[in-house]
């Protein structure tokens, strides 16, 4: 299995725009909508680890990352993006399974894992399918885990997370401004798109209607004009009888 260094070799000599992201995020709909926009420039993207979220944009196998807050913003722009639903997870057979939500407040009695200590959320989720406890997570990573035995309840009264967009201070560019307008649910239209900034080619010109062309020529007069054209009734003087 190849270590973080040659991952970020690989990635990093893949032309393209290249983002990570952390269990629970489903950039699928953002993926579709680049390639609807920008077709002839490749993206990249790879799941990475919590611990890792920052790392890969630190040693540049990464563009941008979406992120789990909060972070370390040292040397990093970083855009909220949207809060996350908190579960509490329990083994099969708990007595939270009968309700559709639980409350923190009613759960004071349980004994609560450290996802962390349990060396991450898909190694928590065993410990607690062995019945030694419960865990609060996003309801995305639960769902993404979707592990055996353990059943997930909505939690109320327990601090939420929030999935942010995080790249290097920097890095700014008209392709990084297209990712983030794109997952930021700007249309292709947007004036603040680059791709809707570029120059579109200029519409030859209508011709001219207005008698610019060649004059037709005048066509003589078979008759002499009449002198009494265009006066009006009695201008023409009666003779004396």
């Amino acid at each position: 299995m190849p270590d973080a260094e040659d991952s970020a070799e690989t990635s990093e000599s893949q032309p393209g725009l290249r983002f990570a992201y952390v269990a629970g995020v489903t950039p699928g709909k953002w993926i579709r909508r680049w390639e609807e926009r920008m077709p002839g420039f490749p993206l990249h993207s790879f799941m990475s680890d919590d611990d890792a979220q920052l790392s890969v944009l630190r040693d540049g196998s990464a563009d941008l990352s979406f992120v789990r807050l909060p972070v370390d913003r040292e040397g990093l722009n970083v855009i909220p993006l949207y809060e996350e639903q908190p579960v509490v997870v329990a083994p099969k057979g708990h007595e939270i399974s009968v309700f559709e939500e639980v409350a923190l407040d009613d759960l004071a009695e349980e004994n609560f894992l450290d996802i962390a200590e349990m060396g991450g959320p898909d190694m928590a989720l065993q410990v607690v399918a062995s019945g030694a406890g419960l865990v609060i997570m996003p309801m995305s990573v639960a769902r993404h885990l979707n592990a055996k035995d353990t059943v997930m309840r909505r939690l109320t009264g327990a601090p939420g997370t929030q999935i942010g967009l995080a790249w290097p201070v920097g890095t700014d560019s008209p392709v990084i401004e297209e990712f983030i307008g794109i997952v930021r649910g700007r249309t292709a239209q947007s004036s603040r798109q680059p791709s809707a900034q570029q120059e579109k080619p200029k519409k030859a010109p209508k011709p001219d209607r207005r008698g610019g062309g060649p004059k037709k020529p005048a066509v003589a007069q078979r008759y002499a004009p009449n002198p009494d054209k265009g006066r009006g009734k009695g201008s023409r003087k009666k003779g004396k009888r």
